[in-house]
């Protein structure tokens, strides 16, 4: 699907289904956006607006790609990430930019929330003549961005849950919770970071004029995908030290348990020592025919498993 919006020179707004034999010289600048196209519609980035034939097959590739700019004679083409939460996975999605002194261009295999928002945006400002498709472009980008946080946010909550364990979950569950939590996060900053990066050198950048001009608000995206970055290496730490909490607190009881089965083994063996002496069936063996062997036999082993009881617990190993 296509929707076009041209700024006409009278500061209005033109919105068009269609881009066949449009007059693009009419509008002091426009905005295409190519959303889910079939093979006519893709047709248009060689044919209508004859985009380099490296930056459609970077639109077209299967999987999605690292975010990056690239620079041409005409326009620079971006390639940005947008995120989603679908119950226990991030999906990435690819929007892309071409972006001229008096066009852009995005285009998306899927429905963009954020296109969108910005298009109903425009379409209710006043000072359009003011509006170029640089502010589109930092506009959609600045969305992009601010969807991050509540995907976080809500890890973050997360996290808390399986620090405090408050629904009082097996450790194998826990476990299992945290270490899909932990590749979320590590999803995220494949993203996160790369899309950091593309900012930065968006900012450091002289070929991209209309950017610099405007770079207070292009530094605030930057701003926010430093602590973006910042909060998930620190969402990434306290993971760990869950993880490692956990692991410890198993090994602990793992240790109680190892403890008592050595005090019943070190208990028993004597006893059972004393057992199989007595229960073997030579004939020349008196104590088998003493009127009190077999009380004796028994206060004798009360005697060695009690004593043994003590030595352990002066030793601390009830502790």
């Amino acid at each position: 699907m296509i929707s076009f919006m041209g700024i006409t020179k009278e500061n209005k707004i033109e919105k068009q289904a269609f881009i066949d034999k449009l007059n693009f010289t009419k509008y002091k600048w426009f905005w295409v956006d190519i959303n889910e196209p079939n093979d006519d519609e893709v047709k248009h980035l060689a044919e209508t607006f004859q985009f380099h034939p490296l930056a459609i097959e970077d639109c077209l590739y299967k999987t999605t790609q690292r975010p990056k700019l690239d620079y041409y004679e005409d326009y620079t083409f971006f390639i940005t990430h947008i995120v989603r939460e679908d119950e226990k996975e991030i999906i990435k999605e690819e929007l892309d930019f071409f972006v001229g002194e008096n066009f852009i261009v995005t285009f998306h295999l899927m429905p963009s929330m954020e296109v969108d928002q910005v298009a109903e945006r425009l379409m209710t400002r006043k000072n359009i003549e003011k509006f170029t498709s640089h502010h589109v472009f930092y506009e959609i980008l600045d969305k992009i961005v601010d969807n991050y946080f509540p995907i976080i946010y809500n890890i973050e909550d997360k996290l808390d849950e399986l620090e405090d364990n408050t629904l009082n979950k097996p450790m194998n569950n826990l476990l299992k919770e945290l270490f899909e939590t932990r590749y979320m996060l590590l999803n995220l900053t494949h993203t996160v970071n790369p899309m950091r990066d593309l900012l930065y050198r968006m900012l450091n950048s002289q070929h991209l004029k209309h950017i610099i001009k405007r770079k207070e608000y292009f530094s605030d995206i930057y701003d926010h995908l430093l602590k973006l970055s910042e909060m998930l290496m620190a969402n990434r730490e306290i993971t760990a030290d869950i993880r490692d909490n956990y692991l410890s607190l198993n090994s602990h009881q793992t240790n109680n348990v190892m403890k008592v089965l050595t005090i019943m083994t070190s208990i028993f063996a004597p006893l059972t020592f004393i057992a199989g002496i007595f229960g073997m069936n030579f004939q020349n063996m008196p104590e088998l025919s003493w009127e009190y062997g077999y009380p004796l036999s028994l206060l004798l082993m009360s005697v060695i498993g009690l004593s043994m009881l003590i030595w352990f617990k002066k030793k601390g190993w009830f502790k």
